[in-house]
């Protein structure tokens, strides 16, 4: 297997975990609900790679958020295309948010201990 190949590889393993989080991230932040597009611009801007151009990863993302309570959607028409669908987190998506962010930051201190040499 190739190196370019091996990298892909861990990169989508690891985005895979990563995409609820930054989403959930994203929703509550916003002072207002949002449409995927608007949330797959957003994570261009800041999110440095995390959807990776990949925006159709974003819908089933979103419907397995909203299945689980931790999103709720409410679908508006358009006046300049097809009705959009606007998600925003629930309380439920803010508990989940916040216990999310803990196991990432706590998983991210372990990983950066060991990759310095830190054991």
């Amino acid at each position: 297997m190739d190196e370019d190949l091996q990298l892909r590889k861990f990169h989508k393993e690891l985005s895979s975990g990563t995409v609820s989080l930054v989403l959930l991230a994203v929703l509550g932040q916003s002072r207002q609900p949002m449409y995927g597009y608007q949330i797959a611009k957003r994570l261009e801007q800041v999110g440095e790679g995390v959807l990776a151009g990949k925006q159709s990863a974003l819908y089933p993302v979103l419907r397995n958020l909203e299945a689980a309570g931790l999103l709720a959607s409410e679908v508006e028409p358009s006046t300049s295309g097809p009705p959009r669908r606007y998600y925003r987190i629930t309380r439920p998506g803010r508990e989940a948010l916040r216990a999310w962010t803990h196991a990432w930051n706590a998983t991210r201190d372990s990983v950066d201990k060991v990759l310095q040499g830190e054991l």
